[in-house]
């Protein structure tokens, strides 16, 4: 039997109801993300944790506005509204989050010069956050995903646990996507291309 961890992606108050970057309208999401914390061992939680100043902000361009795109060495970057600025409430974890059994809690977008969207590696393809020698020391072979947003960073992280070795499924229902011009088809279709099971918690 393979040994699995759950990853549950930036389940944080500003991506959800009432926060800056809302990606969740209601709360239905959180019954399918608690289940599956309740049937794993082992979980790990990612936490967006940005500068005021992070190159990802719109509001640190002038002239430009939330969704706007700008070039950067890596390539293209996204401008999100201010969300999960560290040390924040709109940075803590969703209350609906049952984050007492997670074994680990991991940090990312720290850098304010680089964009970063996925678990393992920020958005210069170098910059690694340490998760991959963190699950490989420990034994894991398959990594379930859910959380916030499908089409962003819960994709962007599935992808690159296929990139590192190991095997990946995102459970849909346990997720909710952001859908900015049709971003949530095109990450469905890249996640399938890359071999990642995509299935429901039922």
């Amino acid at each position: 039997m393979l040994k699995e961890a759950l990853i549950v992606i930036d389940v944080q108050n500003d991506l959800c109801v009432g926060g800056t970057l809302a990606i969740m309208e209601e709360d239905s999401v959180f019954p399918a993300i608690n289940r599956l914390i309740d049937h794993h061992r082992h979980i790990i939680l990612t936490q967006d944790w940005h500068t005021p100043d992070h190159v990802s902000f719109a509001s640190n361009h002038a002239g430009k506005v939330p969704y706007n795109t700008i070039t950067m060495p890596y390539g293209e970057q996204i401008l999100w509204p201010d969300h999960c600025v560290m040390n924040t409430n709109g940075a803590a974890f969703h209350p609906g989050l049952n984050t007492a059994p997670a074994g680990l809690i991991l940090r990312k977008g720290c850098n304010s010069g680089i964009g970063s969207h996925s678990a393992f590696f920020e958005s210069d393809r170098s910059t690694q956050t340490g998760l991959a020698g963190y699950l490989k020391e420990r034994g894991m072979e398959r990594l379930i995903f859910c959380g916030l947003a499908t089409d962003f960073c819960v994709a962007c992280s599935a992808i690159d646990a296929i990139f590192c070795g190991f095997q990946a499924r995102v459970v849909l229902d346990a997720c909710r996507a952001i859908d900015l011009e049709g971003s949530f088809d095109k990450a469905l279709k890249k996640m399938q291309k890359n071999g990642i099971e995509l299935t429901l918690s039922a």
